[in-house]
């Protein structure tokens, strides 16, 4: 491949390294990886889910994938600052497009999304899921947790439990890990919840640093807390992005002020470095409400260290 090509979302060969092309210019998979529904050979498909319907304040999130892809173009001529290694390197990386579903029948959705990253998973790689708006991990945790074998630990990063009760399993953003708990997909005692900062009496057992925690004890005490809870068990990370502060990233439905830093949230996930990472999300990016797109490009830097800690995760 040329170095002067470009467009590498589609003229890439290989699908490891990193190779620039200008920030400004060209299709925009995810970090310029090469669109493809061919899975042969990859170990991490990368996917849209671009659902909204299921938030309860500001909609917006299904515009969130493509925010991140293009976001994404400022990354991608090299590796992120500070790791030991380029995550493209060890890790073939394709982007898959987007999960198609029927919005005429939301009923449905559920199950289309969890029949979507089935069909990915099942075939072998890892799968990273740019939301959307929180409701999708909880499909996308179902396919997980049938290949992997439920309970899976969960780690949580977000404002809000979304484990809030629920009589009918309905589809809405605040209470789909009410239940993944009730219906055995995660096991909240060996799952951990950071960064809340709203209400909710009742923790269903799960594991809560929030976000006062982090601030008063630190990014060291975070990750041993949180090591500690997850052992060597299959995890799966979804980060809501309103897990940070609104002056990190105001693109969201749900904003909560008193959230963590792009760093502390960055730092936690790098020093938590050979975790037993199955799957993995970044969700709720609103771009109408985005601000010189900084809650994109923060999703971006999140969803490359889940890579990172893809790469780096046990030989199972």
């Amino acid at each position: 491949m040329d170095k002067h090509d470009s467009d590498f979302a589609i003229t890439r060969d290989s699908l490891y390294g990193t190779t620039p092309e200008p920030t400004y210019a060209g299709i925009t998979s995810f970090m310029r990886r090469k669109y493809t529904k061919d899975l042969a050979g990859v170990d991490v498909a990368v996917t849209g889910i671009p659902l909204d319907t299921a938030t309860t304040n500001r909609p917006g999130a299904r515009f969130g994938p493509r925010a991140i892809r293009s976001a994404s173009s400022i990354m991608a001529w090299e590796r992120p600052y500070g790791m030991e290694f380029d995550p493209f390197d060890k890790l073939a990386v394709a982007d898959v497009g987007d999960c198609y579903f029927d919005f005429g029948r939301p009923e449905n959705v559920p199950d289309q999304i969890e029949a979507h990253a089935w069909n990915i998973i099942n075939q072998g790689p890892g799968l990273l899921t740019l939301g959307g708006d929180h409701f999708v991990a909880y499909p996308v945790l179902k396919a997980h947790a049938r290949k992997f074998s439920a309970p899976m630990s969960l780690l949580h990063f977000d404002a809000h439990s979304d484990t809030w009760a629920d009589e009918n399993d309905r589809i809405d953003h605040g209470t789909m890990f009410y239940w993944a708990a009730k219906h055995g997909i995660v096991d909240p005692a060996t799952s951990v919840q950071i960064g809340l900062r709203t209400t909710n009496p009742d923790t269903l057992g799960f594991n809560v640093i929030d976000a006062p925690w982090v601030h008063e004890h630190g990014i060291e005490a975070v990750m041993e807390a949180t090591r500690k809870r997850l052992g060597d068990r299959p995890v799966y990370v979804t980060f809501d992005i309103d897990c940070l502060d609104p002056s990190f990233a105001p693109g969201t439905g749900t904003p909560v002020c008193g959230g963590l830093t792009s760093h502390q949230a960055m730092s936690i996930l790098r020093g938590l470095k050979g975790i037993n990472i199955v799957g993995m999300d970044v969700v709720e990016v609103a771009p109408a409400y985005d601000v010189g797109e900084i809650t994109a490009l923060a999703a971006t830097h999140l969803a490359m260290e889940m890579l990172y800690l893809y790469a780096c995760r046990p030989s199972r």
